[in-house]
């Protein structure tokens, strides 16, 4: 019998693992077993056994990712206060009046939430439960109110602090704090291009985007109080660590303090609140504990098989042969997240292909920080990208809108998108200036 190389078995692996993502089984124990088996076979089962005993613990007990959990925590205590309510009230309040004001409120609430929230699903949900019936109330079009809500609560994962962004920092041993810190320009980005959107959309078509009535200066003014929990957060955490204060994963127990801190000053803790935020929080943690040690180990079994150094030598030598500038094989790789946005979500989406492009990106002169940035731009895009973008089948359900309807709106945001990362391609200063500074 033939042996397989190990570059087959990575292929093999590789291969394996996307059709177990597929048939939507769980991924993080999938990646550990095919580590194991993979590394048997390459490496022997005493090297396998004693890879599986001491990577979960090694890993998983650093300082660094201590900060996930603390961040998940704080997410949920917010997340289970109604504070993103207030944070629309307070947009709504001053943007309502404009055409097409509701929905600039609503990216604009996304954006503010994002800030101290940090995942795109609970953003998303959390906004459409408040949002959308308001917009209906007002005349608002089907397609613009639903999709303002789904691209909007894209920007959960893009400024920080982001979850997504953790659990990349910790498998490229980059620096946390720096990607955060990276995240916000982008991330103000987004916000401002998603509002001029609308804005067109609205002096395009003003049937879609009606003006609601303008809310007194009183009503205004008092409005402002509403958003002190997410400036002070902010503040603190970002400000935190790009002034050298504290580490994020200091800034991860701060900011988890405050936000029980936020929520007590507020009354609205008890113990139906403590005890819900902390079960989500502990659910969510286990799951991403879970994710992270399964791609842990098939990174090492990526490392063992030499498959990502294989493809990244091929790739840069076709690119050398073909006189092919940089920025063609980024915009290749872009195509390849929206091919799997189709199918998978974001977490799976970062799990496979930071063992395998990662050292490409690396391997032709790219910073990580500024690719960490691109790379969840283009997750973004993926999971709002028809026919198959997975926030799109979400939302659907969660506020009983037809696909079809979320197909024909999403496209002037995609549009917004793609000018975006132009931009960030062109000029990587706008994600590498902050951090530089730091």
């Amino acid at each position: 019998m033939t042996a397989i190389s190990p570059f087959a078995v990575g292929i093999i692996a590789v291969i394996a693992l996307l059709i177990i993502m597929f048939c939507r089984l769980w991924v993080g124990v999938s990646m550990m077993l095919l580590s194991f088996l993979g590394l048997w076979y390459l490496t022997g089962p005493s090297r396998a056994f004693q890879v599986m005993g001491s990577v979960p613990y090694s890993q998983v007990a650093s300082y660094t990712t201590v900060c996930m959990p603390l961040f998940i925590l704080m997410g949920t205590f917010l997340s289970h206060s109604d504070i993103g309510a207030d944070l629309y009230i307070f947009v709504r309040k001053w943007m309502g009046h404009i055409r097409g004001g509701l929905a600039i409120a609503t990216v604009g609430a996304c954006g503010l939430f994002a800030a101290i929230c940090g995942e795109s699903a609970a953003t998303a949900l959390t906004m459409g439960k408040i949002a959308y019936p308001e917009m209906r109330k007002y005349g608002y079009s089907q397609s613009l109110a639903a999709c303002s809500i789904v691209c909007g609560g894209t920007i959960g994962i893009l400024i920080p602090p982001s979850v997504i962004m953790i659990i990349y920092g910790i498998l490229v041993e980059e620096s946390i704090g720096k990607l955060f810190i990276g995240g916000i320009i982008p991330g103000i980005m987004q916000v401002v291009f998603y509002m001029v959107t609308i804005m067109i959309m609205g002096k395009i078509n003003p049937s879609v985007a009606p003006a609601a009535e303008k809310a007194p200066m009183r009503e205004r003014m008092g409005s402002v109080k509403n958003v002190w929990p997410a400036l002070v957060l902010f503040i603190v955490i970002i400000g935190g660590i790009y002034g050298g204060f504290f580490t994020p994963t200091e800034a991860g127990g701060i900011g988890a303090t405050c936000a029980l801190i936020i929520v007590i000053f507020m009354k609205r803790f008890n113990k139906k609140f403590f005890m819900e935020a902390t079960m989500d929080a502990l659910q969510s943690t286990a799951m991403v504990f879970c994710l992270l040690i399964g791609a842990y180990l098939f990174m090492r079994l990526m490392s063992v098989s030499g498959l990502p150094n294989t493809m990244s030598r091929n790739l840069i030598t076709w690119q050398v042969e073909h006189n092919l500038q940089p920025v063609f094989i980024i915009i290749i790789i872009m195509v390849v997240y929206f091919i799997l946005g189709m199918f998978l979500d974001s977490m799976a989406i970062l799990l496979l292909t930071v063992p395998i492009i990662t050292p490409i990106i690396a391997g032709m002169g790219y910073d990580t920080i500024w690719w960490g940035i691109m790379m969840v731009r283009f997750i973004e895009m993926s999971m709002i990208s028809p026919p198959f973008g997975l926030n799109l089948f979400v939302m659907t359900k969660a506020i009983n809108t037809p696909l079809g309807i979320l197909y024909k709106g999403v496209w002037p945001f995609l549009i917004a998108d793609t000018v975006h990362v132009a931009l960030l391609i062109i000029f990587p200063q706008i994600v590498l200036a902050l951090p530089n500074m730091m």
